[in-house]
């Protein structure tokens, strides 16, 4: 069959921007001659091998529900996270997915994720190569975490950024209004990565400096240290307020708290950072603690979603079509950024191969010399991230989402 449709999925966790990606590729698709339908597989790479697919064209079909989608957050389409084997070892799997975008008339996939996404980027490149395919296989970033390489940041941290912020000025009002010692501790997604946390700092302002103290991964993590930090703190204000990453890890590169499970990428199940920080706290200081874990409310918290992010998520969906049509594959579409002051960017495109399976960690000389705070770089960097508020439509006083009814399960 003539090669004139394609298809995107998406993987990984949700974010509050990845939709506003898939939207970015259906504008796309419906304003290039390039293609004609637009499959989007259910639940990622295994919506191919269960060949479980919707017609975006059809579903998506004019410009009030796509507006709609860009503001739902999550993922439209469902998410998995799913190592593909080695096809060198194991050749089953892409012999079905390739046989599908043969079935359906498959140009292009557009996989929407994370470092492990780009990784399923990657082998399927690698095997189109191999087979001498024509299919593009073109990559779109997502993460909160804002550690994919290549990129200057990734669709999603913006809006998890300003969450954070918007929390963290809400948790210090909260916390001035006991005329009491205290500390807060609260523990912010961020496994390898510490630009989550970083992203707390925005919540500073004119009358509050909270958080006082913030770590972050990049920086070895010293408990004795910590306390020394919280104790100066408790000496000059009353209300101590800590930003800290999941991910903080001990002088000999030991997370504080990670259980013994990991997932298929290998990745260890983290928590508890906070919870292992506020026993510290109240063990040898004495005075009033508790933490928080933001967990996953940081992630699609549309109704504080970054206009920014939303803005450049589409874009970058829009971008993605644009290059494979023109030939590109094996690769990443990336934004560049060009500019601070006004804040400007550019899109263009990485090969995979030098995206997949690698971190982007905070430059160490982002982060204070005793490791418990930022420097003006970051602020610099996170700012222009989290502007600009994108609009929500209510009913019945709750937000008006797209609807998901295809991803439950039918019993």
């Amino acid at each position: 069959m003539y090669q004139t449709n394609c298809m995107v999925a998406q993987s990984g966790g949700p974010t509050a921007a990845i939709n506003a990606s898939l939207a970015g590729v259906i504008s796309g698709v419906k304003e290039s001659s390039a293609y004609q339908t637009c499959y989007g597989a259910v639940n990622g790479i295994l919506g191919i091998q269960t060949e479980n697919y919707l017609n975006l064209t059809e579903r998506i079909a004019d410009d009030e529900t796509l507006k709609r989608l860009i503001a739902t957050p999550a993922m439209y389409l469902g998410s998995c996270r799913h190592r593909l084997p080695d096809f060198r070892e194991d050749e089953g799997p892409y012999t079905h997915i390739f046989r599908q975008f043969e079935k359906l008339g498959v140009g292009a996939f557009f996989y929407i994720g994370g470092n492990d996404s780009m990784d399923t980027v990657q082998k399927l490149s690698d095997y189109a190569r191999k087979t001498d395919s024509s299919v593009r296989i073109i990559g779109i970033p997502k993460t909160i975490d804002n550690d994919l390489c290549m990129t200057d940041h990734t669709p999603g941290f913006g809006s998890a950024a300003k969450y954070i912020a918007c929390t963290m000025l809400e948790i210090a009002h909260d916390t001035f209004i006991y005329p009491v010692k205290s500390v807060t501790i609260v523990e912010i997604m961020g496994r390898d990565a510490g630009w989550l946390a970083a992203s707390a700092a925005l919540a500073r302002c004119g009358y509050s400096d909270a958080p006082h103290l913030i770590y972050l991964p990049e920086a070895p993590f010293s408990a004795e240290q910590f306390l020394s930090d919280v104790k100066a703190k408790l000496a000059v204000c009353s209300n101590v307020v800590v930003a800290v990453s999941e991910g903080i890890r001990d002088l000999s590169g030991r997370y504080i708290t990670a259980s013994q499970a990991s997932d298929q990428f290998g990745h260890l199940q983290l928590s508890g950072a906070g919870k292992a920080l506020e026993f510290l706290v109240k063990e040898n200081l004495g005075v009033k603690v508790r933490s928080v874990e933001i967990n996953v409310l940081q992630r699609c918290a549309s109704h504080l979603a970054s206009a920014c992010d939303l803005s450049e998520s589409f874009a970058l969906g829009r971008r993605a079509v644009a290059l494979s049509a023109s030939g590109v594959t094996a690769s990443m579409v990336t934004i560049s950024r060009t500019g601070d002051d006004p804040y400007t960017v550019s899109y263009g495109h990485a090969p995979v191969k030098e995206i997949a399976n690698l971190a982007k960690s905070v430059p160490r000389s982002w982060i204070s010399e005793a490791g418990n705070d930022i420097c003006p770089q970051m602020y610099a960097y996170l700012r222009p991230l989290i502007q600009g508020e994108h609009p929500v439509t209510y009913k019945n006083g709750i937000p008006d989402y797209l609807p998901v009814t295809h991803l439950k399960p039918q019993l």
